[in-house]
């Protein structure tokens, strides 16, 4: 049976009240300035990490938010300009292509989450994060898919998913053969076969690209069957 219109609402404030839950606990607790934090683009060929940290004012509830990527793009840049015209705090770090290649990708994605704190206007007491722990004394705790389970979490995957796709999307018109616009970096099969039949371009993440070697040695091998 089809919910109505009010059904639905009430749903929706429950499920936002249960993200906000981590949160009151631990206001209730003592702490006054809880940021979440998460990343956008550990998976990508191409094109830097971008984390995001966000304090939310106790109570707020962002209709629809949720881990960015079970909200569509309109309403994700939607609930980014709520959430940067709402929150207590929000800040934007990032690791480049460069810096994922020297230092790796999990080191280069604390690298941006340690930017994004920095880049809080307020400093936070406690910290949460989506399955990664950052050095440092600050509390914290990491909780597994916490981008679909604490409303600052899910807050900042918003933040840092909008954000990187924005300069994906600007990196698209500087390097058109690649389609950045459309799957912003990320693996797919069109931009694998891109890269084997035209090579990298300067933001490619070079120690990502090691497929590119196993085909060209297979169809080396292949040619000389």
């Amino acid at each position: 049976m089809r919910k109505q219109p009010w059904e639905r609402e009430e749903a929706e404030r429950a499920r936002l009240t249960r993200l906000g839950e981590k949160e009151a606990g631990l206001r209730l607790a003592g702490y006054q300035a809880v940021a979440g934090l998460d990343e956008a683009g550990r998976g990508p060929l191409a094109g830097p990490v971008v984390a995001a940290a966000v304090i939310l004012p106790l109570g707020l509830l962002l209709p629809g938010l949720n881990d960015s990527k079970k909200v569509s793009p309109a309403n994700r840049l939607r609930l980014e300009a709520e959430i940067k015209e709402k929150a207590c705090a929000w800040g934007i770090g990032e690791a480049s292509h460069t810096e994922i290649d020297e230092y790796n990708i999990l080191n280069a994605t604390k690298l941006a989450m340690t930017r994004a704190l920095d880049a809080l206007a307020i400093k936070p007491d406690y910290l949460l994060l989506d399955a990664i722990r950052l050095p440092g004394s600050c509390p914290q705790e990491s909780i597994i898919q916490g981008d679909a389970k604490v409303a600052c979490i899910s807050a900042a995957s918003i933040l840092a998913k909008t954000g990187r796709d924005r300069q994906m999307e600007e990196w698209d018109r500087l390097y058109p053969n690649y389609g950045f616009l459309r799957h912003k970096g990320y693996p797919t099969a069109s931009h694998r076969e891109t890269l084997l039949a035209i090579g990298p371009c300067p933001i490619h993440r070079r120690s990502f690209l090691g497929f590119m070697d196993k085909a060209k040695s297979s169809r080396g091998q292949n040619h000389g069957c």
